[in-house]
């Protein structure tokens, strides 16, 4: 789809992707009875992912209610800024529209009154859109389309209603069809629709609609009404045309323009190339235990006692992600299976594998993914022993679905990218990621093919080879990241694995190794000097910049003025907001080194990356002994540091941890293998560089 015209640099993040502040409002406007929601068109068939569906739909449900924690938590008591933050909180998850209002006796369904709520965040989620008829997926999506949204504004109401609760006050989430309010009644009083007859309509959405709403105790300020009349979609070319940075009423046409299957970025324009832009030699990898990850490192106490204390709650320090992790701990039983099935022959036709392809694309981006890609599931791609029981673990699928979910640019653009927004910016990615997957290998799974997705709560693949594979990124300069041409590095990933057959992906090369080459503003912010000034190096079978793991991790995981850290997403050139501005970028695939310097010197000059106020839109807050205070170390509060990489690149040492610096296969996370940094630090002087190792293998 095209880029934006018109930044939204100056839009704060609560007013959300359409431009609700455009349209008239009347307080005068009441509500009448008998407003009707809006329904399905048609129903889902046989071979739909309709059971899928309702697994996560079920376990989603089991988290809309809930216990408030035993204290207020020390946010604003400015009713506004509340409902700024409650409706920042929806759109972060993706709903269209959302909006505020005091709460009536009449709101309640009969004999529900939960008497003691007295406000509700209302919001409203377009349905997905549908592929073509007798298009890939049709079969599997036609139908369901209203599933889906109900599914996804139940993942909303859980997670926000959660977040209430961690602030310390009452709330419950309310959906289709087990709310217990008027959901048309609030939406119609939060001015996200109006009753058109005995209709809803919500202005702008051309796909229908659902609703839910979170009811609480938390005191916000309610928007008007929409005003009975004029159009929910003016001839207003601010409108129309987006000048505030918001979707253009073009944003249907252009998606009308596209397969499904396609997605919404052109990644077809992209070079394909047989093998990746980096040395990868297969038969040189080392496949390693779950337990030398680093944070397994973390939690089995081989760093010490600070990062084994802090492993399990570094991620969920403020209330935002507390809200999010029952719902990631909860899909991890629904993750599948790695053992073969018998075919129960659902789903259509599966012979011709480039459509398989097709489907199983289209059915990842209608779930929300923003890229899909498949590559062969390679053994080298498998870890090879858990880390609970010490188990071996053999390569068991033929294909890797590989899926990249965007972190958000307006919420890092007002982040430092390691304060207190960071940790949940990545929960949500991998939450969404984690349903995605899951549904899909479930749908998989109903067809009768063995299927498993692999999250970031659990997985049993290392998802970079299997992300550069599909051919969804390249390597960067931030190492263990790898960069979408569209995107960058500001991405989590999923994966799930499974014998379904379909078509692969190859690798991109978009000249991105030449310009990581140039630029090192990655290495020059990062908060502790964990990315390489120097060459890439060979480590494993694979070439690549090599962070240091070990410092990244213990700063990610101990650091007291933020949860988490993503500043080297934050910092990256390629972490562009989606307009006409970011093309250029793109074109650096072809550029020569003075025009590549020239645009890396132009990111400094022009201050991206620094923090922008306007897109600031969470409370500071640190949970500690389950009560969220203010953080008492602070925050975070970082911009650019112009000349920073001369005294770092001088003084950096980085080690890195092979698989025979590693724990062996079969330990487990009770005991602990100490890091032997001084082994590391030796093994890193030593690597062999990319050149001689591809001089080595050519002479075999």
């Amino acid at each position: 789809m095209r880029p934006r015209r018109y930044s939204n640099r100056d839009r704060p993040f609560h007013m959300g992707y359409w431009p609700l502040e455009r349209l008239p409002r009347s307080a005068a406007v009441t509500v009448s009875d008998g407003i009707n929601l809006p329904q399905a068109s048609t129903a889902a068939g046989p071979d739909s992912i309709l059971p899928a569906l309702q697994v996560y739909q079920a376990l989603f449900e089991s988290f809309l209610s809930g216990e408030a924690v035993s204290a207020p938590a020390p946010i604003p008591d400015d009713a506004q800024k509340r409902a700024n933050n409650v409706k920042s909180h929806a759109y972060f998850l993706d709903v269209d529209l959302a909006g505020c209002c005091e709460l009536q006796d009449g709101d309640w369904l009969s004999g529900n009154a939960a008497t003691d709520h007295t406000h509700a965040l209302v919001f409203v989620q377009e349905l997905p859109r549908s592929p073509d008829p007798s298009g890939p997926a049709d079969v599997w999506i036609s139908g369901t389309e209203t599933a889906i949204a109900d599914m996804r504004l139940t993942e909303v109401a859980a997670v926000v209603a959660g977040y209430i609760r961690h602030l310390g006050f009452a709330a419950t989430g309310h959906v289709v069809p087990h709310g217990d309010v008027d959901l048309a009644g609030l939406a119609v009083r939060a001015g996200i629709a109006r009753s058109e007859g005995s209709a809803l309509a919500a202005p702008f959405l051309k796909r229908g609609f659902r609703i839910a709403a979170v009811t609480t105790t938390l005191r916000m300020a309610p928007d008007q009404p929409l005003a009975t009349d004029g159009p929910l979609v003016p001839d207003d070319p601010a409108i129309i045309d987006g000048i505030d940075g918001t979707r253009t009423q073009t944003h249907y046409d252009d998606e009308a323009s596209r397969a499904l299957h396609m997605g919404r970025y052109a990644m077809e324009e992209i070079k394909r190339v047989p093998e990746p832009t980096t040395l990868l030699l297969a038969n040189e990898i080392g496949r390693v235990s779950k337990r030398g990850d680093f944070f397994k490192r973390a939690l089995g106490g081989d760093m010490g006692e600070k990062p084994q204390r802090e492993r399990n709650r570094f991620a969920f320090k403020h209330p935002y992600a507390l809200g999010m992790r029952p719902l990631i701990n909860g899909m991890v039983p629904d993750q599948g299976t790695r053992h073969p099935l018998q075919s129960t022959g659902i789903g259509g036709e599966i012979s011709d594998t480039r459509r398989n392809a097709e489907a199983i694309k289209a059915l990842g981006y209608c779930l929300g993914a923003d890229f899909v890609g498949i590559c062969k599931a390679e053994p080298y791609m498998y870890y090879s022993h858990d880390e609970i029981e010490g188990k071996p673990i053999e390569a068991y699928h033929d294909y890797a679905v590989v899926m990249l979910i965007d972190q958000g640019f307006e919420t890092m653009e007002g982040a430092s990218g390691d304060d207190w927004i960071s940790a949940s910016q990545s929960m949500r990615a991998y939450m969404r990621g984690a349903e995605i997957a899951g549904i899909m290998a479930g749908h998989c799974r109903e067809m009768g093919y063995s299927a498993r997705a692999h999250s970031n709560a659990h997985s049993e693949v290392i998802h970079n080879p299997a992300i550069l594979m599909a051919g969804l990124a390249e390597v960067s300069r931030i190492g263990d990241t790898l960069l979408n041409p569209f995107i960058g590095p500001r991405s989590k990933s999923v994966v799930f694995t499974t014998d379904f057959p379909m078509e692969i992906d190859l690798p991109i090369d978009f000249g991105l190794q030449g310009f990581c080459e140039q630029c090192r503003k990655c290495a020059r912010e990062c908060p502790c000097n964990a990315i390489p000034f120097g060459p890439k190096v060979m480590f494993n079978g694979y070439e690549i910049w090599k962070a240091d793991v070990e410092k990244c991790t213990k700063y990610r995981v101990t650091q007291p003025k933020g949860s988490a850290c993503g500043r080297c997403m934050k910092m990256c050139p390629w972490n562009r907001e989606n307009t006409e501005d970011a093309e250029k970028l793109r074109r650096l695939s072809i550029a020569s080194p003075d025009e590549r310097a020239r645009i890396i010197a132009e990111d400094d000059a022009e201050e991206r990356g620094a923090r922008n106020p306007v897109k600031r839109w969470w409370f500071d807050l640190e949970v500690i002994d389950g009560i969220a205070v203010p953080p008492p170390s602070g925050t975070n509060e970082r911009d650019l540091n112009i000349g920073r990489d001369e005294k770092l690149a001088k003084v950096q040492k980085l080690a890195m941890y092979p698989p025979a610096l590693q724990p062996k296969g079969g330990t487990t996370i009770d005991t602990a293998v100490p890091v032997d940094r001084q082994a590391g630090l030796a093994l890193y002087g030593e690597a062999e560089l990319p050149d001689e190792a591809r001089a080595r293998a050519n002479k075999r």
